[in-house]
C-alpha cells in the first residue's frame, strides 16, 4: 500500500465496525427499506439492519434475525434467511471502516405480519424494485451495492465487495463471486 494512499486517511485511527443489512421482500417484489432518522445516514433509505453487539459475540446470522425482529417485528427462522454479500468499506464518511454482512430473507412477507411502520429509528416503507435506485441512498448503496445486488436478488449465491471510501471518488472491486 502506498503512502499516498496512507495521507488520505489515517486508517489505524479510525474504528471499525460490523453491521448487518437485511433485505426482505414481498411476494409483488417490494423491499423494505428504512427512512432513516438517526445517524448513520439521516434522511436517507436502506434495508434494515444494525450494528453487531460483537462484545457479547454476536453472530452475523444472530444479529440479522436480532435486527429483523426488532426493527420490523418478524420472527425469521434460520432456514429462511442466506448471507448473501460482504461489504468492506474502508473510510465511509472519513469516520470508520465498517464490515457489512447482506442476508436475504427466501420467503416472501406479507406486509401485513409488520406490527408498525413507525418507530425511533425511522419509517418502514415497502419500495417497488424499479423504484430503490430513486431513494436518497448512502452514495455506496446507490453507485455500488445496489446495482450489484439487484440483479442478484431471490439466486442463492455469495458476492464480496471492497470499498475504498477515503478519496475524492470511490474506489471498489468484487474479490470473491460466487453462484449457485
Amino acid at each position: 500500500m502506498s503512502d499516498l494512499h496512507h495521507d488520505r486517511y489515517e486508517p489505524t485511527a479510525l474504528p471499525y465496525r460490523m453491521a448487518v443489512l437485511c433485505y426482505l421482500w414481498t411476494e409483488d417484489d417490494r423491499l423494505l427499506m428504512l427512512h432513516r432518522r438517526k445517524y448513520p445516514n439521516p434522511d436517507r433509505y436502506s434495508p434494515i439492519g444494525g450494528k453487531m453487539e460483537i462484545s457479547h459475540g454476536e453472530t452475523p446470522h444472530e444479529c440479522a434475525k436480532r435486527e429483523i425482529l426488532e426493527e420490523a417485528g418478524i420472527e425469521i427462522g434460520d432456514e429462511h434467511i442466506r448471507m448473501t454479500a460482504l461489504v468492506a468499506e474502508k473510510a465511509y464518511q472519513n469516520e470508520m471502516h465498517w464490515m457489512l454482512f447482506c442476508f436475504e430473507v427466501t420467503r416472501r412477507i406479507d406486509p401485513a405480519e409488520l406490527p408498525r411502520t413507525e418507530f425511533d429509528e425511522g419509517t418502514l416503507e415497502w419500495v417497488p424494485v424499479e423504484e430503490v435506485e430513486n431513494l436518497n441512498l448512502p452514495e455506496t448503496d446507490r453507485h455500488i451495492l445496489w446495482p450489484l445486488l439487484k440483479p442478484r436478488r431471490h439466486r442463492p449465491g455469495f458476492i464480496m465487495v471492497e470499498i475504498d471510501c477515503g478519496g475524492d471518488e470511490l474506489v471498489w472491486k468484487i474479490v470473491e463471486e460466487h453462484s449457485v
